[in-house]
């Protein structure tokens, strides 16, 4: 009797010990397939900047002309800097012009990046439009796009950084999302996005 006991609480644990890494490898499945809490695309909310061409830009004004939307700030060391040369360098390569496609640079630190600013900052980035807005306008900016922003504290001399999404959000010319370039990614695997860009 004492063995048909210890038989049954020996295969009740081993029950109990399946069920719990099978909830276990649920856990992590959820985890790892889950969507992010902020999506990376565009959610189509609105938003208005003032543009270094002159005038208001709005989600109405994504539409005409494919576009590579990126938000970045002209302190940046080098993520922006970066991506700005490489977003020059993958439309050489395509042969194509501010007029076929698009570069558009969302200033995330509108504290320090007057429109004055961000269009000296672009001007050696030819062909690139700036857009600024105030605090409320940045966030709703962000917000129509999934993107985000933080500002780190102020040193000694009350320089700071901030961090930011560094993707840039490929856009339809009729204004709808249709993928990203992750910073840092191979220039023939960005090219092969950009054309296939241009061709829907």
């Amino acid at each position: 009797m004492a063995d048909t006991n210890s038989l049954a609480l020996s295969r009740f644990r081993i029950i109990l010990w399946t069920l719990v890494v099978l909830a276990a490898l649920g856990a992590t499945a959820l985890f790892i397939f889950r969507p992010p809490t902020a999506p990376l695309a565009v959610t189509g909310k609105p938003f208005a900047l003032q543009s270094t061409l002159g005038g208001t830009f709005t989600e109405a004004n994504l539409k005409g002309t494919p576009s590579l939307v990126f938000f970045g700030y002209t302190h940046c060391p080098d993520v922006c800097p970066t991506t700005l040369a490489e977003s020059t360098a993958w439309k050489e390569e395509l042969g194509l012009s501010p007029e076929q496609l698009r570069t558009i640079f969302v200033t995330v630190d509108p504290k320090r990046d007057t429109k004055d600013v961000l269009t000296d900052y672009l001007s050696s980035f030819p062909g690139t439009i700036g857009l600024v807005g105030d605090d409320a306008q940045t966030a709703a900016a962000k917000a129509a796009f999934g993107a985000a922003s933080e500002t780190t504290e102020p040193d000694a001399d009350g320089f700071y950084l901030v961090n930011h999404t560094a993707s840039v959000f490929l856009i339809n010319k009729d204004g709808s999302f249709e993928g990203t370039i992750a910073y840092g990614e191979a220039k023939d695997v960005a090219v092969g996005k950009i054309r296939k860009l241009m061709a829907s």
